[in-house]
């Protein structure tokens, strides 16, 4: 068929209608219709009808000669036969429109217009099957005719049953038919031959329109072959047309190996195409029609009649459709007798319907084709299935069989030669709507049903490649990674059907709908006919056959409910498409035989081989040549497909997409923290994924890309199922199932490759260290296959989080190790030296925290950097414990190796705090950072002061060493910051003041001479044991700090008193130290409280203690530090009670003194009398206690003090 288009030239232009008339719109070429149309009014009732040339292999229009009268049309003309360049091909053009309708026309034109198909056209069909259902309820004469369901539309092809019968007996196809035909419809069946009369017509009219050429530009006397056949014997006719029909799946290897391609039969070889548009009804529609045109006649069609024989309503209906259908204003008849010509008439299109004799309403046609439709649409609802609408030979009554169910009855069930192009035509619409991008998921429901649809047609041992296709295509429609929320909102009408009338639907019952066609005088038609017609009157009442059904209401896409059900339909889909490859690969017989119903083992190699982390060292570095030798594009399939071919390409695809499936999967079991399961999935991704690199001639850095993504969360799990493995039984049993479709798809897989390469990352360890490093060198795969091309740089996001997770996992690794050497410390009781074994874990710690500090710094991320300069710190300092040896604790000093190591944590804690630079960044890791230097600070001076290395350093530069970090660690001590860790900081801070008191205090005892020196220690530490009681007093679970802080405050100021001479200055150093003591009654009150929550506690046996009381009273040092209070109490009140009196002996009596001293020997009186009781209980003493102190602070025995 010619490929030249016309531009416009199917249509006049637009002129004056006659009154009441046809208005005809020029179309052209458009692919668009206008909104105007062609339109012709009768009556007052109005039939609109439209008309657009989609396509029209038709040379320019060639002006029609007018015959002189007299001329004798059986005498053949010149040019008879001959093509000439105004015809184009002889036969086709002028002799089409009275050629029989090939069986698979209506499929030609569909291939061509594929993206009308299933969605705009009702009909697709040629112009004379249209004409034939229109002319039912007016003609006698039988129909028979294929009907096919793709989406909302329908296939109409002539069914010859004499044709088929004829071919039945000679290759015994379509015996089943025949059977049923002869059984239930006509049981004298005997051939028709076609009369004289028909032949003779034939060739006078071929004659008239050869002479009807205008001009002399035959061309050479090449006569066609077609038209030799027309012309000869109808038994050479009937061969020529038999030759037409391909047999059953007699497909030629071109539709088998590219579903594209056009098959022998299926062409469109129509002159021209129409869009035609009757009232509702959309059609498109094949026209061979002659048109000739110039002059006064810009588009005329040409029809010849005997004079002698009137035009009858057939004949007035068949010109007035054709006309419309081209968009042909006018007809031109020439009148004959016995072939002379006698005169020519012309006809304007809308007077058609109002000739004498063949008077007719289109509005009644318009009605006839409506309930037509409304009928076929209403009970043609299978998709795939071959339908028969058949109307005998002077029979009132049409009927409609489903061939396909009735050839499913027969031994053979692909005996319907319509089931290959109804196949490969569903598989082209779908294929059409998967490729537009605009389209949105609402078709996808579409879509799957045609796919599934075509699938059934089809034998998998003979179409493996369509089947395979489609099957990845039905798998492609599931977004594998689609937020759940669109999931159940694709369509408001999800809980119909998700393959709405498709195959497992039932069939329609007889009512309603099918009651008015649903009866008839004999049974046994009933049984087999889906639909019946009782008389074919009823087509002329309008709406008699209004369908209640959409063709297709809603192709609803399956809901899935969630992700692990969306891929499992996936891997379904993709399994039957491996399935179709694998079978079709003809090496399978030199394959070892494995049955998919065993299971394949898991475990490939023999834990003892793999060597731990140091095998694993291995096995990396042949994965990473491996991964080179890709880009240079090795190939090596087991199963010896050839590159290239569809195999080899589908098979590629098919595995791509499980590995996705499974990778998604893999990924909801890990959200559900189902790591066994997830490690299994993964596994299996990664197999997959092993297999396509095998494969692969190619690798697109997309699919580099999926194995990167792959390693990270196989990475993720092995993490998780080391951090899980109290649970290990549960991860091991969920990790060794596996479903059979799994099973069978590893199957697939191994048929090209051993799918070994991932081993080392998927094996489920029971080794904590091994799962760890697994993890460690999955992350370390993944950032090296995105160092292949450039991936880094084109997915910087996934670059980031794989060496987040680089980071995480030597994190992870190195406090492991860091435990470890920890545990190795704590059971070294003798040995005074740090083992070889505890120096390789430091080494191993440090070089993982190292390279961590490193990943995360070359993504900026100080937060995690400075966590992992923490984490070395930490380390540090783990080091600088295991130096402090564990010999004789009385002669034991700091060592420098504990400095050594202590000044290294404490840099790494610095650098950390640079590295977050300020508290804003992340306010809890800064606090955390400043705790942990803070503790360094205050372990080395304690170690220093507790410890002192006098050996090597002289006392001075000690305490001037422990003073330095003891201020530096308060520096660090953020008290004044509300948090959770405030009272932790206070009571740092309390006992970092309370050491520094006691050291200068203890320097003020031992220190003999420079009296400038000894003042500034006195002052330095009043004032330290000033700080430390406050910061004391503000903690409510320290009253024994407190209490052993003003004891020792006590004691500094005796110390000064025994240095004073005079009477004065004591007794107000005395009054200093008894307002001290009177300043304890906190401590004793906070005492008091917790010994009378103990006493009460047994009293509630069945009450357990709350979550958040403080800790158990040391009951033993409460009881030393009171007796060391009571004491001391004592004696400032003895000493008080011989000043003062001592003083009012001297002077006269001061009323102040006075009560002061009668005070002090009240108190002096009852203390004295409860230490002598040495029954009293630890309660009854801290009450007498605070009760005393009551008494001290009323009587001012405290009053000249100054704090």
């Amino acid at each position: 068929m010619a490929d030249s288009k016309e531009a416009g030239a199917e249509a006049p232009p637009a002129g004056a209608a006659a009154r009441g008339g046809l208005s005809l719109v020029s179309q052209g070429e458009s692919e668009e219709p206008s909104a105007q149309g062609s339109a012709l009014f009768l009556g007052g009732n109005e039939v609109k009808s439209r008309a657009v040339v989609k396509y029209s292999s038709a040379p320019p229009r060639t002006a029609f000669a007018r015959l002189e009268e007299k001329t004798d049309l059986k005498l053949p003309p010149a040019n008879w036969l001959r093509e000439s360049a105004k015809l184009g091909p002889a036969g086709t053009t002028i002799l089409g429109n009275s050629r029989k309708s090939k069986p698979f026309s209506s499929f030609g034109m569909a291939y061509d217009f594929i993206d009308s198909v299933g969605n705009d056209v009702d009909v697709v069909s040629d112009s004379e099957n249209i004409k034939k259902l229109l002319k039912i309820p007016y003609s006698k004469s039988h129909v028979s005719m294929a009907v096919h369901r793709i989406g909302r539309t329908l296939l109409l092809d002539e069914l010859d049953i004499q044709e088929l019968f004829m071919r039945s007996s000679q290759t015994g196809d379509w015996t089943w038919l025949k059977e049923f035909y002869q059984r239930l419809i006509d049981q004298k069946w005997q051939r028709k031959k076609k009369s004289k009369e028909h032949w003779y017509q034939k060739a006078i009219l071929s004659k008239f329109l050869y002479y009807s050429i205008n001009g002399d530009g035959a061309a050479q006397p090449v006569p066609s072959a077609a038209e030799q056949q027309e012309s000869s014997s109808s038994d050479q006719t009937n061969d020529s047309d038999g030759a037409s029909w391909p047999a059953p799946f007699e497909m030629p290897s071109s539709v088998s190996e590219d579903p594209s391609a056009s098959s022998q039969g299926l062409k469109n070889d129509f002159v021209r195409n129409i869009l035609w548009t009757f009232e509702d009804i959309h059609m498109l529609v094949g026209s061979n029609m002659p048109i000739f045109g110039g002059g006064r006649y810009p588009a005329v069609s040409l029809r010849l009649r005997d004079n002698n024989k009137p035009i009858n309503v057939l004949t007035g209906i068949d010109y007035w459709l054709d006309n419309l259908i081209c968009n042909v204003p006018e007809l031109v008849m020439c009148f004959h007798v016995n072939g002379i010509v006698q005169k020519y008439e012309m006809i304007k299109t809308e007077e058609i319907p109002n000739l004498e004799n063949s008077n007719f309403s289109t509005k009644v046609i318009k009605d006839i084709a409506q309930n037509i439709l409304s009928f076929l649409k209403s009970n043609c609802t299978k998709e795939g299935h071959t339908y028969w609408l058949f109307k005998a030979s002077g029979s009132d009554i049409v009927k409609l069989y489903d061939l396909t169910t009735l050839c499913e009855e027969t031994e053979d069930k692909y005996q319907n030669p319509f089931t290959m192009p109804v196949a490969i035509l569903l598989y082209k619409v779908a294929c059409n709507m998967m490729m537009k991008k605009n389209q949105n998921k609402k078709h996808y429901g579409t879509v799957r049903t045609l796919l599934l649809n075509c699938v059934k047609l089809l034998d998998k041992s003979r179409h493996p490649q369509i089947i395979a296709s489609a099957n990845y295509m039905l798998s492609e429609l599931f977004q594998l990674d689609e937020p759940k929320k669109e999931e159940s909102s694709e369509s408001p009408l999800n809980e119909n059907s998700d393959e709405s009338y498709s195959e497992e639907e039932e069939e329609m019952p007889d009512s309603d709908e099918n009651g008015p066609y649903g009866t008839s005088s004999d049974p046994s038609d009933d049984s087999k006919a889906v639909a019946i017609i009782k008389s074919v009157g009823e087509l002329s009442v309008p709406e008699k056959y209004k369908s209640i059904h959409q063709i297709r209401p809603s192709c609803a896409f399956p809901v899935c409910h969630d992700t692990e059900e969306r891929c499992r339909l996936v891997l379904s889909y993709v399994l039957e498409g491996l399935k179709s490859v694998d079978s079709s690969i003809k090496k399978e017989s030199d394959l070892p035989a494995a049955d998919p119903n065993t299971p394949i083992p898991l475990k490939y190699e023999d834990e003892s081989t793999r060597g731990g982390p140091e095998g694993l060292e291995k096995q990396m570095a042949l994965f990473l040549d491996k991964m080179g030798s890709l880009q240079k594009g090795n190939y090596s399939s087991q199963s010896g497909m050839i590159p290239g071919s569809w195999q080899h390409k589908m098979k590629l695809q098919l595995i791509l997409k499980s590995s996705k499936a499974y990778y998604v999967l893999s990924d909801a079991a890990m959200s559900l923290q189902k790591y066994g399961r997830a490690l299994r999935y993964i596994k299996l991704a990664l197999q997959s994924h092993d297999t396509y690199c095998c494969l692969c001639t190619n690798m697109l850095s997309e699919v580099l890309l999926f194995l990167s993504q792959y390693l990270t969360l196989c990475g993720d799990i092995q993490l998780m199922l080391a951090q899980n493995a109290s649970n290990r039984a549960a991860h091991l049993e969920e990790f060794n199932y596996q479903t059979k479709e799994d099973q069978e798809i590893l199957h697939s897989l191994h048929r090209e490759s051993s799918c070994q390469g991932f081993a080392w990352a998927t094996d489920l360890s029971t080794d904590l260290e091994s799962q760890l490093s697994v993890s460690c060198k999955c992350y370390e795969a993944a950032n090296e296959i995105l160092q292949f091309s450039d991936l880094k740089s084109q997915n910087p996001e996934h670059y980031v989080q794989v060496l987040k997770r680089m980071g995480n996992i030597r994190n992870e690794i190195g406090v492991f190790y860091m435990n470890q050497a920890a545990a190795l410390q704590s059971e070294r009781l003798v040995s005074k030296t740090v083992s070889t074994a505890e120096q390789q874990l430091w080494k191993k710690s440090f070089s993982c925290f190292e390279k961590g500090i490193h990943n995360f710094e070359s993504i900026d991320d100080a937060t995690n950097a400075a966590l992992l300069l923490c984490n070395t710190g930490r380390l540090m300092r783990i080091c600088a414990q295991a130096h402090c040896g564990a010999g004789d604790e009385f002669k034991r000093e700091f060592s420098p190796e504990e400095g050594l190591y202590y000044n290294k944590a404490v840099d790494y804690y610095l650098k950390a705090l640079r590295s977050l630079g300020t508290r804003d960044i992340h306010p809890a890791v800064w606090d955390s950072v400043n705790w942990e230097l803070s503790t360094t600070y205050f372990t080395m001076a304690t170690l220093q002061q507790d410890y002192a290395p006098l050996s090597r350093k002289a006392q001075e530069q000690i305490e001037k060493e422990v003073s330095e970090a003891m201020m530096k660690s308060l520096k660090y001590c953020d008290v004044d910051s509300v948090s959770a860790r405030q009272p932790l900081c206070q009571y740092r801070a309390a006992t970092i003041h309370h050491r520094l008191a006691s050291m200068y205090h203890s320097c003020l005892r031992n220190q003999v001479g420079d009296e400038q020196l000894r003042k500034q220690h006195r002052v330095l530490a009043d004032l330290h044991y000033s700080k430390a009681g406050k910061l004391f007093q503000l903690l409510k679970d320290a009253p024994c700090e407190l209490l052993r802080v003003q004891l020792e405050r006590v004691a500094f100021a005796e110390f000064q008193m025994a240095s004073q001479n005079s009477n004065v200055g004591k007794l107000k150093t005395l009054s200093g130290a008894l307002d001290i003591m009177v300043r304890t009654k906190h401590a004793f009150q906070l005492i008091r409280k917790e010994l009378v929550e103990e006493f009460e506690q047994p009293k509630s046996e069945e009450t357990p203690p709350a979550a958040d009381s403080s800790p158990s009273l040391n009951r033993e040092e409460v009881t030393k530090l009171l007796s060391i209070f009571e004491s001391r109490l004592s004696f400032l009140l003895l000493q008080s009670i011989k000043l003062l009196s001592s003083a009012k002996k001297k002077t006269s009596s001061i009323l102040d003194e006075d009560v002061l001293l009668k005070t002090n020997k009240q108190v002096y009186s009852q203390l004295l009398r409860a230490t002598a009781n040495k029954n009293a209980s630890l309660l009854e003493r801290v009450d007498l206690l605070i009760h005393l102190l009551d008494q001290l602070a009323r009587g001012g025995g405290g009053s000249t003090a100054v704090q």
